[in-house]
């Protein structure tokens, strides 16, 4: 049962994170294509994941090389360059706070979230 529930977080987490890069992609780059911020999520988790894994244990920078490799994932896979992957990220990290604080609200979560610092 806890690999489903791993499963059902994982995906859960994904969507949550896709609607937050999707929003912040439109809102900074006028991109509408929810699939394509699926897939960068989906990367960008990857890549967050294995940088946390190789350098995580560096206080202070392991996490910002972590933000840092999430943020160009979204620089490499976004038009504009860094400034707006940026805020694509900022506006990201926002959505995914507002979308579990509703969702805890109703019951359906917890007030927080693997991956979304803050929430």
């Amino acid at each position: 049962m806890a690999v489903v529930d791993s499963l059902i977080v994982f995906i859960v987490s994904l969507l949550i994170g896709a609607a937050g890069i999707y929003v912040g992609a439109r809102v900074i780059t006028d991109t509408d294509d929810f699939s394509y911020a699926l897939i960068t999520a989906l990367i960008a988790s990857i890549v967050w994941t294995l940088v946390a894994l190789f350098l995580g244990w560096i206080p202070l920078l392991g996490p910002l090389a972590a933000l840092i490799a999430y943020v160009g994932v979204i620089n490499y896979r976004y038009p504009g360059g860094w400034l707006p992957a940026i805020g694509i990220a900022l506006v990201a990290w926002l959505t995914s706070v507002i979308v579990i604080y509703v969702l805890a609200a109703l019951g359906l979560t917890a007030f927080d979230a693997a991956g979304v610092p803050g929430a």
